[in-house]
């Protein structure tokens, strides 16, 4: 039986195992009173030590009068985490705890110096080698290192405040310390102070006196630069022929655009009187005042004709002489319109002569002006480099004059204050004589409970058989036997081939099939009927002859031997009593010696089942389903030493999907087994293409040589399978089982 069905088997029995606290409840009291009595004689005996506690505050104390002019608070940086970090270490750093230590005189004290009175067990275990000499160690190092162990320096959370905690067996002396160690750190950041102030005016004084110097030379040569290259500025902060040639510019584009409107109505006029348009859409025309006269003289004549005309003909000498006069006056118009014409070819001409002197003084300016341009540049260069030493200048004596009054007047404001005093504690820190009491009554108590739950466990006496698990002895499965006639499936023929497994297939799927489980009764009624059947009878069934060249297993599996095949493919065109053939055959070579698994494709797992005992272990839908591993679908057969991969728990349209992942898995278990034999149930040559490798031999099962076994053969014979195999386990009688093993017969 597989290591998985063995554990199956058993399972923990929850009464039995608590029950044993009952049954060994005195010994649990006795230990955990015993624990918590040596715990609190060990708590009142220790020596008391008592906690001070100092605060400081982190920040700038600067006042607003004192502040240097141009500064305020906002612009000095916040101390983040890593720089309150940093103060917790100078606070206890080795020179504040000197400063302390000598301050109390610590070096006297056994307290801090433990070779001042050393008791007899720690020279004792100093001579066995259990602790170091202190002896060996320099008093100034003893005391320090004391104190570091009954020091506690951290910042509080999420706050700029440093907190300083003190221990000793003197209450008053562990404030004084605390207190001791935060006035010490205030005046030592003074210090550093007063120092950087020092060295600050030190570095600036003479750096101020150079920088002078260099000021003054600097702006000499910019006004020695600006008189020799002659350097006038205009507005705007610009050079004289830069100014010059930005008003020249906007001259001529001004004189350009009044020559183009001179030409452009010259020629709209000129164009008018050639082609004897008319002259009223001129504007130049329009806004002659003459022209304006000489138009309404026009408008009146027509009006004195049009008049006339109603009671004189054309031919009157009146209407004759209107008419004259009105075409003297187009004729004046036109006159008129030619001089407009030559006005504007003047202004015109007069523009143009204008522009071409524009040109050539603006072509001059440019020539003055980038030579200008390039004296400008290396003036702004002189200049600049004077303005950057007067800035540096001024700046370094501000800070000059700020610090010397500090350094004079020995002014330093510290960025830390002392917010919390340390008071003198009255009551211990250590020891807590009820915690430590209490945690060592339910830590005894808890230990106590395990150890003897495991023990419990351990012996096994908490065991009990798992529900649903078998442990009668079956000494006989059936298998299928030989028959005669044509297989029909009667209600009550206990002696067919598998019929146990279409129990399980008569349900929705494998995994909700559950296997019977025979009663006492019954198994005995089955014990004697066995008894009965091996008695000889008096009809002896005739050996069977073959019909359609079909072997038998123990043919079949020497096939296999002698062929040194690597895979053996069954298929069973009569369903699931057929696929005895595959298990018969693989416990055949598996007895043999050889290492043999068997892959159950079949819907039903009509071929692991008898190995098995069960449907519902993980298997080959698990392993395409990426749900199990290899060693997690690999079972012991329970009847040979044959392995099994049955058809598993998981979902098998899942799986099918995965279907292309059969080639590689057929090749790892190839590799790992001498022989693989897969049983396929009722398929055809298309369904077994992707098992088909090297060395592979097929079979076809068979229990009746009809019809369907015939076309079977047929088919895959057309299909590319030529040497196919016919192979029954009608008549087959297995041998003796294994020593430890259930007969399969």
């Amino acid at each position: 039986m597989s290591v998985q069905s063995a554990a199956a088997d058993v399972d923990v029995d929850l009464r039995q195992l608590f029950a044993s606290l009952a049954r060994n409840w005195l010994r649990i009291v006795l230990v955990t009173l015993a624990v918590t009595g040596l715990a609190f004689a060990l708590a009142w005996l220790a020596t008391p030590y008592y906690k001070a506690t100092a605060k400081l505050e982190i920040g700038s104390r600067e006042s607003e009068y004192t502040r240097p002019p141009g500064t305020n608070d906002d612009e000095k940086p916040i101390l983040d985490e890593q720089g309150v970090a940093t103060q917790v270490q100078i606070i206890s750093s080795p020179d504040i705890l000197k400063q302390v230590a000598a301050k109390f005189s610590l070096d006297k004290l056994p307290e801090f110096d433990e070779t001042l009175k050393m008791s007899a067990l720690g020279r004792m275990l100093v001579l066995v080698g259990l602790k170091s000499d202190p002896f060996d160690i320099p008093p100034e190092e003893r005391v320090l290192n004391a104190m570091h162990d009954k020091l506690n320096v951290y910042a509080v959370e999420k706050t700029r405040a440093i907190a300083i905690e003190f221990a000793s067996k003197d209450p008053k002396l562990a404030a004084d310390i605390a207190n001791g160690i935060a006035n010490a750190y205030i005046v030592s950041k003074g210090d550093a102070k007063l120092e950087s102030n020092a060295a600050a005016t030190d570095f600036l004084a003479p750096e101020i006196a150079d920088l002078q110097n260099r000021v003054k030379d600097a702006e000499a040569k910019v006004a020695a630069f600006r008189a020799q290259s002659d350097l006038l500025m205009g507005g705007n902060n610009a050079v004289l022929p830069t100014q010059q040639l930005a008003e020249l510019s906007s001259e001529l584009s001004r004189v350009r655009a009044s020559r183009a409107a001179a030409e452009a109505s010259a020629e709209s006029v000129r164009r008018a009187l050639q082609n004897g348009g008319s002259l009223d859409s001129v504007p130049e025309v329009l806004s002659s005042e003459l022209i304006q006269r000489l138009r309404e003289r026009q408008v009146e004549l027509r009006a004195n004709i049009a008049d006339l005309s109603t009671t004189l003909l054309d031919n009157h000498p009146r209407i004759r002489a209107l008419k004259s006069q009105l075409a003297d006056l187009d004729g004046q118009i036109r006159n008129e319109a030619q001089k407009i014409i030559r006005g504007l070819s003047a202004q015109a001409q007069t523009a143009k002569a204008r522009e071409d002197q524009l040109v050539a003084d603006v072509n001059t300016l440019k020539a003055a002006s980038a030579r200008a341009g390039e004296q400008q540049v290396q003036l702004d260069a002189l200049q600049r480099d004077a303005n950057v030493q007067r800035q540096q200048l001024e700046s370094y004596m501000a800070s000059y004059n700020a610090v010397a009054s500090r350094r004079d007047r020995r002014y330093s404001p510290v960025a830390a204050s002392l917010i919390a005093s340390a008071q003198v504690p009255s009551q211990p820190y250590f020891p807590k004589i009820g915690p430590i009491t209490g945690a060592a009554a339910a830590a005894s108590l808890l230990l106590m409970a395990i150890g003897t739950l495991l023990a419990e466990l351990f012996s096994g006496r908490a065991m009990r058989p798992a529900a649903g698990a078998r442990f009668t002895d079956i000494e006989q499965v059936a298998m299928p036997a030989a028959r005669g006639e044509p297989m029909v499936a009667e209600p009550n023929d206990e002696g067919r081939a598998f019929a146990p497994y279409e129990e399980a297939v008569a349900g929705h799927s494998i995994a909700e099939a559950e296997l019977p489980r025979p009663a006492e009764s019954e198994l005995a009624e089955d014990r004697a009927s066995a008894v009965k059947a091996s008695e000889p009878s008096e009809s002896v069934p005739e050996p069977r002859q073959s019909r359609l060249g079909e072997i038998d297993i123990e043919k079949a599996a020497e096939k296999l031997i002698a062929s040194g095949a690597a895979r053996a493919i069954f298929v069973s065109p009569e369903g699931d009593e057929a696929a005895a053939s595959a298990v018969l055959v693989a416990r055949e070579v598996s007895d043999a010696g050889l290492r043999v698994l068997l892959l159950d494709l079949t819907a039903s797992g009509a071929a692991s089942r008898p190995m098995l005992d069960s449907s519902l272990f993980p298997g080959i839908t698990n392993l395409l389903a990426s749900e199990a591993q290899f060693s997690d679908v690999i079972h012991p057969d329970l009847y040979s030493d044959a392995h099994v991969i049955p058809v598993g728990t998981a979902d098998p349209v899942r799986a099918m999907r995965a279907a292309d992942r059969l080639p590689i898995i057929m090749q790892s278990l190839t590799t790992a087994y001498d022989l693989v034999v897969v049983e396929c149930g009722p398929a055809d040559a298309q369904g077994i293409s992707r098992l088909v490798g090297d060395g592979t031999e097929v079979f076809l099962s068979m229990l009746e040589a009809d019809d369907q076994v015939t076309q079977a053969a047929v088919k895959l014979i057309e299909n590319g399978y030529p040497d196919v195999t016919l192979v029954t386990p009608v008549g087959h009688e297995p041998g003796d089982p294994l020593p430890g093993r259930r007969s399969a017969a």
